[in-house]
């Protein structure tokens, strides 16, 4: 007989303020890539964490932050024909940005402290959503150390720092999302003559590829790599290219280079797709539940629009909607194989199964 866990009941508000954080995220990923296409993430020179909240109110505080940005290499060797509406469309965006970063700091912190009175977080949770609101904290930090790259010399943010901003912000988000389905599925535990799901490893599997192709579309965006072969599905009319490999030692081309970073991109997408595929295929035959095995269908769907959709950012030469619509797609993906492994968790064995 199916019995749930007699963990203390959760309120709906929790699930639903979990979910709101989820999606707050989700819409600073977007943002964040908007800001990066758009080349406005260098327009705020300044990082004042707690104040600095409102934006410029008249003519003359834009002007001294328009000064503040002149000072700064990207205009010096890279936006030096701006005048000073040029510079306000940039620098929404990056206030955008970072305003969106407060918000999900405050969002997060009253309703955690009124939960925290009102005693609707048990100690578990308590402890585990603290644990968000310290990844938050440290991705404000991160976000500002990686625009620091850019205001010394040369105007570009550190790839590296790019990949790892990125990389971090899907960690809090997706760690969000599984406190949300922890509060709004709790874990059922079969009798061991009654397994009702299959082992969640291929899934763990394919996370750890998409994860390892999301970093590597980070790397392209920091290195402007797809603009270097605005072709498909050869490159610049090779299968694999010349150019690979032309950096010593090689573990550096692979992260430097932007055509072995373009060449990487596209074998691991290739590969994800394959394995989504192999995934549906695999839950398809072996699952019981049948939110996995849709959930795996959906997986191979997405995946599937994700190729798709890469092949046009580069043959449309990284516009910005497509670009947007790609790493957007890249988060929803992720979301839906976060979803299936934690059903997969939620229906496993009990003791002795």
């Amino acid at each position: 007989m199916v019995q749930k866990d007699s963990a203390k009941p959760t309120s709906h508000a929790v699930a639903t303020w979990l979910l709101f954080l989820y999606l707050m995220v989700f819409a600073m990923v977007i943002v964040g890539g908007a800001t990066r296409l758009t080349g406005s993430g260098l327009s705020m020179v300044q990082w004042h964490p707690l104040m600095g909240a409102l934006p410029p109110s008249s003519e003359s505080d834009w002007i001294e932050i328009f000064q503040k940005y002149q000072a700064s290499p990207q205009y010096k060797l890279v936006n030096h024909w701006m005048l000073l509406s040029d510079f306000k469309r940039i620098f929404l965006w990056e206030y955008a940005h970072r305003l969106l970063g407060r918000l999900i700091g405050v969002v997060f912190l009253v309703p955690w402290l009124f939960f925290l009175a009102r005693r609707s977080l048990d100690r578990p949770l308590a402890w585990k959503t603290l644990v968000a609101f310290l990844l938050g904290g440290a991705q404000g930090l991160l976000g500002w150390f990686m625009v620091k790259s850019g205001l010394v010399d040369n105007p570009e943010v550190s790839h590296y720092r790019l990949a790892a901003h990125l990389a971090l912000a899907l960690v809090v988000g997706h760690y969000l999302l599984w406190l949300y389905l922890d509060v709004r599925r709790p874990s059922v535990r079969p009798s061991p003559s009654r397994a009702t799901s299959i082992s969640s490893a291929p899934t763990w599997s394919f996370i750890a590829l998409l994860a390892l192709q999301i970093v590597f579309g980070a790397l392209m965006a920091g290195k402007h790599a797809g603009l270097v072969a605005a072709t498909f599905p050869k490159m610049n009319g090779e299968w694999i290219p010349s150019t690979l490999f032309v950096i010593e030692p090689w573990w550096r081309d692979l992260v430097e280079n932007p055509m072995s970073i373009h060449f990487s991109h596209r074998l691991f997408g290739a590969t994800a797709l394959l394995s989504a595929v192999g995934l549906a295929w695999w839950v398809q035959r072996r699952a019981r539940p049948r939110v996995e095995r849709r959930l795996a269908w959906l997986l191979a769907g997405l995946t599937l629009v994700q190729f798709a959709l890469g092949a046009l950012v580069v043959i449309w030469s990284v516009p910005l909607h497509a670009a947007i619509a790609h790493q957007a797609c890249a988060f929803i993906i992720l979301s839906v194989a976060i979803t299936l492994a934690h059903s997969q968790r939620a229906f496993a064995y009990g003791p002795g199964g």
